[in-house]
């Protein structure tokens, strides 16, 4: 830590707060270059981290953390945070397995007030502590800091819209890292920022309402006023303030001096506030100030070169999915793809690109994205929605009710099934085959390969249901591809011929499942549709057989194995079922093949559980 002084004096905010500011500046430059260090050494999350130093520093120097609570949204931003409590000398280890969590993790940090990895919550559970507080009148502060692109989402909204109307003492810091301010404006909208959070003008504010509360028309043109020249800066501050918060800003956010001012004076008013700061994505490092959607979450790499390493040469399920898009896409003018805000990880660049009008990105909004779709399928469209399994999650009700009981032709091509890796606990795709399983008229698919999977894609979009294929992340494993048919949906396919033991593979673990079988001498079934499941398969199989081993990279319960076993026990077959998949715990980070192996997914943790099973 030679070369950062000051950084290697501080193990918590207490530290930092033993600083004057002049040396501020000096500890935003040297955190930075931790950030990049370290990151480039480890893999993580980079831009916005780097965007973020002057807030982090700002807010652990004014607040008295952890007593004040603050609540990162996201967590993609929250690298500084870490180094700033006490994890500096281990952030080396982030995202690997048994490391330093990839987000804020409450088990990990009392500083870490919220665990979280899916965005848009900081604001609704901050009203909620910051009510508990005001309940037990702690004269704790709560502040929560959320990004432009969280705070898209509905949720958000709906709590600033509770929040305004309980008059609760909260400060809301939307970080905007999108929108451009020129020099003019931003000297402006700082000084009037201190002005507007003075104690000189709150007196006269407060001290005015006071006076003029019997002349309701006096009061109400004070009042429009006040708006008016809060909107003649920032017009988007008037929505804000119509929801019932103070709204402060722009300013700029990697100003330490007009930070600290700001924040100190808006700690001190009643009531929910609302500070816009504006920032750039990547700050001091050009690389990512260029690229900050390439810089966003990097691989290891060298930070003096200012390169990511390329990638392997086999596609992605991204990739493959991507590319049957634009494939469909050439043909038919009424497909239309659809994504809550992960153009780049669901692989939609070039369609995006090659087919404007018929793509839409919503925001980070998954609810409405799915009934949008549900829209669009109603007015004749073919609507894809391409979603993170776990961020399918979010939009449950609006699958079942705008969709599945309309029975509308809406294909969802769901990434990030299984293991994910190094985002740990909040992104694995672990549930979406039990989640969806017990919905009517529903298709779901699990292929294999990348071939199978763009056959499914072609499956699930011409069988006029609502459908879904289930992918992971990472390549996929080479095989050719073939021309595009639809599969007879419920109809399995027979890899491999043996005895005594059949393994039912549903999805991508089926390469494991073969070398599984040539150690067993097994049969092997690649199941490929979990709903509608080959019924006529599973109950000649369990004639030939005396153990059925289902194999599946999801939760046991509710899984595809327990289809199976809903099956032999509707027909009241008595062979052995051992189902293998995800545990009943939430699953933690470490690489895809690392969790696998810990999880007995691997063929020796097959093997074993399958000898151990039959030692029973």
């Amino acid at each position: 830590m030679q070369n950062y002084p000051l950084l290697s004096l501080i193990n918590s905010p207490d530290d930092l707060r033993l600083l004057s500011r002049d040396q501020l500046p000096q500890v935003c430059k040297e955190l930075r270059e931790y950030l990049l260090e370290s990151v480039s050494q480890s893999s993580g999350h980079l831009a916005s981290g780097l965007g973020a130093v002057e807030l982090t520093v700002a807010l652990h120097y004014v607040f008295k953390t952890p007593f004040d609570q603050l609540i990162w949204d996201v967590g993609h931003q929250a690298y500084p945070h870490k180094i700033l409590t006490g994890r500096r000398d281990q952030m080396h280890t982030i995202r690997q397995k048994g490391g330093v969590h990839p987000f804020p993790w409450r088990e990990e940090s009392e500083f870490d007030v919220l665990s979280v990895g899916h965005s848009s919550t900081s604001i609704s559970a901050g009203l909620g502590i910051a009510v508990a507080a005001q309940k037990e009148n702690a004269g704790r502060k709560t502040v929560c800091v959320i990004g432009d692109g969280a705070i898209t989402a509905g949720m958000a909204f709906e709590a600033m819209n509770h929040a305004g109307s309980l008059h609760t003492d909260m400060l809301v810091i939307l970080n905007d890292n999108e929108m451009s301010i020129s020099e003019n404006v931003g000297a402006l909208n700082n000084h009037l920022a201190r002005l507007l959070t003075g104690s000189f003008y709150s007196s006269i504010r407060e001290g005015g309402k006071k006076i003029l509360s019997g002349v309701p028309p006096i009061k109400e043109f004070v009042r429009k006023t006040e708006e008016h020249v809060k909107g003649f800066v920032s017009p988007v501050g008037t929505m804000f303030e119509e929801l019932g918060f103070n709204y402060i800003g722009p300013i700029d956010g990697h100003n330490i001096d007009d930070l600290i001012e700001t924040l100190k004076n808006m700690s001190s008013l009643k009531g929910p506030q609302f500070l816009h700061i504006m920032t750039k994505k990547g700050k001091g490092y050009a690389p990512a100030e260029k690229d900050p959607i390439g810089f966003h979450g990097v691989p290891k790499f060298d930070p003096t070169s200012g390169k990511l390493p390329k990638s392997s040469t086999i596609p992605t399920y991204s990739k493959i999915f991507g590319d049957w898009l634009c494939e469909t896409a050439e043909k038919d003018k009424k497909l239309i793809g659809i994504t809550p805000a992960m153009r780049e990880g669901s692989g939609m660049v070039e369609f995006s690109n090659r087919f404007p009008e018929q793509y839409f990105d919503v925001a980070i909004a998954e609810q409405h994205a799915v009934t949008f779709a549900a829209g669009l399928a109603i007015a004749g469209y073919r609507p894809v929605v391409a979603i993170y399994s776990s961020f399918l999650q979010r939009a449950y009700d609006q699958l079942i009710h705008d969709v599945a009981i309309q029975n509308l032709p809406v294909l969802f091509a769901i990434d990030r099934a299984g293991i994910v890796g190094a985002d740990g606990q909040t992104h694995q795709g672990a549930f979406d085959i039990s989640f969806m399983r017990c919905i009517p008229n529903l298709v779901i698919m699990t292929p294999s390969d990348e071939n199978e999977c763009r056959q499914m894609l072609y499956t699930g979009y011409h069988s006029g249901k609502p459908a879904a294929v289930r992918y992971p992340r990472g390549n996929a494993i080479g095989v050719p591809l073939t021309p595009l048919e639809s599969l007879v949906l419920g109809k399995s396919r027979e890899i491999r011929v043996g005895q005594h033991i059949a393994i039912l593979n549903f999805g991508t673990l089926l390469p494991t499942a073969q070398e599984v079988a040539e150690e067993l001498n097994a049969t092997v079934i690649d199941m490929r549709f979990v709903k509608p499941i080959d019924e006529a398969r599973i109950l000649q199989i369990a004639k030939t057989h005396s153990l059925i081993v289902t194999l599946e990279e999801n939760a046991i319960q509710g899984g595809a194995g327990s289809a199976v076993a809903e099956v032999l026990n509707t027909h009241k077959i008595p062979t052995a079922l051992l189902q293998l998949g995800l545990p009943d715990i939430f699953i933690p980070q470490g690489t895809q093949a690392e969790m696998l192996t810990e999880l007995g997914l691997d063929k020796t943790g097959i093997l074993r559980q399958i000898q151990s099973f039959k030692d029973k």
